[in-house]
């Protein structure tokens, strides 16, 4: 149903560095750049999210909003985790089955930079 997904950010540099590292285990990369934007999807097709730099302090909405984006395994899914901590985002989740999510649904949960809250999630 979506095409696309932009977050506001304070810092685009550091929220750039941010996606670069955790979307590369989940098969995404940076698709475009612009001064005020960047854009990130599978290699060689369009961007799915895009990170918009708004200086004025971006506010996530409360609790309730999060992105999820899928992963092609569960290791992919921890190594999202772990540079998301690495790189100074808040662990919201360790990965590990949600049985309470269906059956086979392994996640993971950060909020990054910015306040927004991330899983990265595949179903096996």
């Amino acid at each position: 149903m979506l095409h696309h997904l932009s977050l506001a950010v304070a810092d685009l540099d550091r929220a750039a560095a941010f996606y670069d590292a955790v979307l590369e285990p989940l098969g995404y990369v940076r698709v475009w750049s612009f001064p005020t934007a960047v854009g990130y999807g599978p290699p060689g097709g369009g961007d799915r999210l895009a990170l918009k730099l708004r200086p004025d302090r971006p506010t996530p909405p409360p609790s309730g909003f999060h992105l999820a984006l899928a992963a092609p395994d569960a290791d992919a899914v921890r190594a999202f985790h772990e540079r998301a901590l690495e790189l100074g985002g808040e662990d919201l989740g360790a990965p590990g089955l949600r049985p309470e999510f269906g059956e086979g649904y392994f996640a993971a949960f950060v909020r990054d930079l910015d306040g927004w809250w991330l899983e990265a999630v595949v179903r096996s």
